[in-house]
């Protein structure tokens, strides 16, 4: 909120996967009266005809948006997009004969690409990315093509009452996987994708019956990539981050968690 006061628009990172629950309550009460542009960052991960629905729908609610790949180096659109947003100001200063600088502040949950994408569109490295939530501790200006950024640490809100939302922030790395029961989490993500990606199962790990528990997915998991433990038993915790990070880097397909 304080740092609200400081910008003219806002850059909202969401992870194209899981759209619903990247939009952060706590920011839509405090952005009334602010210009946002939104951001569907690796849509490379989803079908385009899935994202293509989310951007019709943010159409209709009158929302500004763009597509953005942000480990692809180039994030101009971006830029394009928030002078878009921002036409009345800069119109209203070129009538004047004077340049204004833009100055927007970049949100979203952790993990979601923000610093990725601020490197990309200046193409140098001086925000600190990585690939968990959490690694922007403070906040940070830059400048670009007369735009100034102020990135932020990513924000989770304190409660979540949907434990769906809760779970897909999970398996996209929102959320810090050393508070969560990692085989738990597995498992209520194999029972996710056998309905929404099962072929993703099937293809990666030579899983041809998902006509079983979400455990002895995991299992079969472990015996087919030969994660043991002492006295040959199966090593299903290793399964279990197997599975969540072959996810997260895209090794199952193009699979978006919440269609619209």
């Amino acid at each position: 909120e304080e740092n609200l006061r400081l910008v003219d628009a806002l850059i909202y990172v969401i992870d194209a996967r899981a759209v619903s629950s990247c939009i952060n309550p706590l920011f839509t009460k405090l952005l009334n009266g602010k210009k946002v542009l939104y951001v569907f960052n690796k849509c490379d991960l989803v079908e385009s005809a899935d994202l293509s629905r989310w951007c019709e729908e943010f159409k209709k609610q009158g929302k500004s948006f763009v597509k953005a790949v942000g480990t692809s180096g180039d994030c101009s659109q971006i830029v394009a997009g928030l002078k878009s947003v921002m036409s009345d100001k800069l119109d209203k200063f070129a009538k004047k004969g004077a340049n204004v600088s833009i100055r927007a502040m970049v949100v979203g949950v952790p993990n979601s690409g923000k610093s990725t994408i601020i490197n990309s569109m200046i193409k140098r490295a001086k925000a600190v990315t990585g690939d968990r939530p959490g690694v922007t501790r403070g906040k940070q200006w830059l400048s670009i093509d007369g735009v100034d950024f102020l990135d932020t640490p990513g924000t989770l809100w304190g409660k979540f009452e949907n434990q769906t939302v809760a779970h897909h922030l999970a398996y996209i790395g929102s959320i810090k996987d050393d508070i969560l029961d990692v085989l738990e989490l597995a498992c209520d993500f194999s029972d996710e994708l056998k309905v929404v990606a099962p072929d993703g199962l099937k293809s990666r790990y030579g899983i041809d019956n998902l006509d079983k528990s979400a455990y002895e997915i995991i299992e079969e998991i472990a015996s087919r990539r030969g994660f043991k433990l002492r006295a040959d038993n199966l090593d299903v915790e290793r399964a279990s981050r197997t599975l969540i990070d072959d996810f997260r880097k895209g090794r199952l397909g193009k699979i978006m968690l919440e269609h619209c």
